[in-house]
């Protein structure tokens, strides 16, 4: 009654600002009965000793209610946690005990402080109130503690959990379970929680993804009425009067370029030689001739948002029997597409362009290897025979490709050239390898190519003024920038041109300064955490990175929500709706779609992220013991990370190290006081692998060798 009370009351202020009520008004806002009014005004003084509320001159006031927000608490750390604004893409570091006892998912009421937390980059906030308690999946792991089995939850770092029911689960040491809490605590450690099921051993990093991606709610499996509707598309095939109604491309070579692994081919591509230059084909799967306003599948695209690649699994935004089948444009099958084509002048410039519903028929599935094998003069004869009927047109894309480069070049577009893993599993699920992802020529060539068809379906929608979802990114945020600045000098790198005022190229020529330095690496993720994060929106706000005013995905439409909206709204247009009733149709509908596929991208991102990390501490754990060289790639004050050549990063506990006072230094190194030995982000140092927690997800490392650097 008393949490009740305080919300009420906060809530009934917060509105006021700086008019406040007396407390009359107050008690008739509240509703409250005479029998309660003692208690109420009780807690308004609990609220006052607090500092949440001040009396003044005979009104109570909410103390800075402009600072207030609604927010959920994303993670919690032994000492602090952090809650996102859910308003805004942005976070606050909130103290430990200023968490009132939240867990991770929770709604809350937080109150943004006068002051910044430094160490964690991001301004300081205070809970007041759990708003709305997170009922959803919990997940953790049984650990052994005083002879006892407890929990270690999952998402917050506590004191091991006390259980109180296993609801006939028979639990034992290491397993990964779901869980609910059976009691909720001011502090963490006090928690108590209740078994709810097992979802197998934490050794396994299948077992700790199952857990993730129930707790984070994401849905594997297709709802009846959804997989009955992809059914039908998929049986009924291609009704022959659609052919009749589109452009015939079947007689052209077109063909797909992919992922060796890929089955969701969502794009194919043809190029051919003009008196002034080149004829650019980029045809993509027409998703949005099957999934059709208000059915079941199209409530199923909205609500995933997009697919999610978790190392040897796809959860896919649409059923297989469309991403892999009728809507997949696989060789020798005749497919609707979307279709874009481009007359391109020798200088890489797009002189006219034009969208057209067509038919096509994919002559070959494309490698990135055997194409790469092909450009580079090592393709044996069986693929040379593969690629025979399109062998022509790719030295063809080679040279235009080269163009569209040295253009983006020209505009200044930052490459950046952040590390991807590759995650490799066996057929049970176990990881048994991790390497870099390497990015050859021919995946040079479907990202230009791409670009030009997500740039033109932009202009169309900007030149003619009809609701579109663009793919924005917005200029970096100056202090960002000026932070960028300050760490490069740390680094002792040229910071020439990075300011509040930096242009993309000014940022590529900082790239270029240090391409064949060791701290590339690191000046590249720098780079990229000085950048905004790009997203969708109805506005045509350009790409910063891209240096295009134009920009928008369309290539993607089986496994992005934006790209398959987009879709939609091209249909009308190019079917020659005019832009009135364009607008009236479509201006709510970008707005929303623009909004549902930026949440559901960072959920994805987020997932994708985050699980890679169970697999990259289960490979570790066959390592353990074992010695490797790497650098390091971030510091905290307790500690720093190493990142290994295959893209795995763990971390040195400040423990491990030789014995001393360490502080933070400059945001780039790691010092002991008394002997300034230096630890900085980009330094070369050689680890042993000493333990792996694939619950966790974390890897430990012991530092072994390290060519320090004194502090100056």
């Amino acid at each position: 009654m008393k949490h009740l009370f305080r919300q009420k009351i906060i809530e009934t202020l917060l509105p006021m600002k700086k008019e406040g009520l007396t407390e009359g008004a107050l008690l008739t806002k509240l509703g409250t009965a005479k029998k309660d009014r003692k208690r109420v005004m009780g807690v308004v003084s609990a609220l006052e000793k607090d500092g949440i509320v001040y009396h003044s001159k005979g009104r109570y006031i909410l103390k800075g209610a402009s600072r207030y927000f609604n927010g959920t608490v994303v993670r919690i750390a032994r000492t602090h946690g952090f809650i996102r604004n859910d308003d805004k893409d942005e976070e606050y570091f909130v103290r430990g005990k200023d968490l009132l006892g939240a867990v991770p998912g929770d709604r809350v009421l937080a109150f943004v402080s006068e002051y910044a937390d430094e160490q964690h980059e991001s301004d300081t906030a205070k809970v007041v109130l759990i708003t709305e308690e997170n009922e959803g999946v919990m997940t953790g792991t049984i650990v052994a503690s005083y002879k006892n089995l407890r929990l270690r939850p999952d998402g917050f770092f506590s004191d091991p959990l006390l259980i109180m029911n296993w609801n006939g689960n028979q639990i034992k040491e290491g397993d990964k379970v779901r869980y609910s809490i059976h009691e909720r605590a001011e502090h963490h450690s006090d928690i108590t929680v209740d078994i709810v099921s097992i979802y197998g051993s934490s050794e396994y990093a299948k077992c700790s993804v199952d857990a993730y991606i129930d707790e984070k709610g994401i849905e594997t499996v297709f709802s009846d009425e959804t997989l009955a509707e992809a059914e039908k598309l998929e049986r009924c095939g291609i009704d022959a009067v659609e052919i009749q109604k589109r452009e015939d491309l079947r007689a052209y070579p077109i063909f797909t370029i992919d992922g060796a692994d890929t089955k969701d081919i969502d794009d194919a591509v043809s190029i051919e030689l003009t008196e002034k230059g080149y004829r650019l084909g980029v045809h993509i799967a027409d998703v949005s001739h099957y999934v059709r306003k208000g059915t079941a599948l199209d409530k199923t695209a909205h609500d995933r948002g997009t697919s999610i690649y978790i190392a040897d699994r796809v959860i896919p935004m649409l059923p297989k029997q469309l991403s892999n089948g009728i809507c997949s444009l696989n060789p020798n099958e005749d497919r609707l597409a979307f279709s874009c084509i481009m007359d391109i002048a020798q200088s890489g410039e797009i002189t006219k362009f034009r969208f057209a519903k067509t038919i096509i028929r994919s002559r070959v599935k494309g490698v990135y290897s055997e194409i790469n094998a092909l450009l580079d003069g090592t393709a044996d004869g069986e693929i040379q025979r593969k690629y025979a009927e399109v062998s022509g047109q790719i030295p063809v894309m080679r040279t235009l490709t080269e163009v569209l480069i040295k253009n983006r070049e020209g505009r200044g577009a930052p490459d950046i050239d952040s590390a991807e893993s590759k995650i490799i599993c066996d057929e049970n699920g176990v990881c048994i390898d991790i390497r870099e992802r390497t990015r050859g020529f021919a995946e040079r060539i479907i990202e230009e190519f791409m670009l030009c068809a997500n740039g033109c379906a932009a202009k169309m929608a900007m030149d003619k003024e009809f609701p579109f979802v663009y793919r924005v990114h917005e200029s970096p945020d100056t202090d960002k920038l000026m932070k960028l600045s300050e760490m490069l000098v740390n680094l002792g790198i040229d910071n020439l041109g990075i300011n509040e005022k930096s242009t993309a190229a000014d940022l590529s020529a900082v790239l270029e300064r240090v391409k064949d330095d060791p701290k590339a690496p690191v000046v590249n993720n720098l780079v990229l955490r000085s950048m905004m994060k790009a997203k969708y929106s109805e506005e045509p706000l350009g790409h910063y990175g891209l240096v295009l005013k134009e920009y928008s995905h369309f290539t993607s439409p089986i496994r992005r929500l934006a790209d398959l909206s987009i879709h939609r709204i091209l249909t009308d247009a190019v079917s020659g709706m005019p832009t009135d009733k364009l607008i009236k149709k479509y201006e709510k509908f970008a707005h929303e779609q623009a909004y549902r596929a930026s949440i559901t991208e960072l959920i994805a991102v987020a997932a994708e992220r985050d699980c890679d990390k169970f697999y990259m501490a289960e490979y570790m754990k066959k390592h353990i013991g074992e010695e490797f060289d790497g650098f390091i790639s971030g510091v905290t004050g307790n500690g720093f990370f190493v990142e290994l050549p295959n893209t795995v990063e763990g971390r040195v506990d400040t423990l491990t190290l030789p014995a001393g006072t360490y502080e933070l230094a400059n945001d780039i190194s790691l010092v002991e006081t008394v002997t300034n030995t230096a630890y900085t982000i980009g330094d070369a140092v050689r680890v042993k692998c000493t333990a792996a927690d694939v619950g966790g997800g974390m890897i430990d490392f012991e530092l072994l060798e390290h060519n320090h650097e004194d502090k100056h």
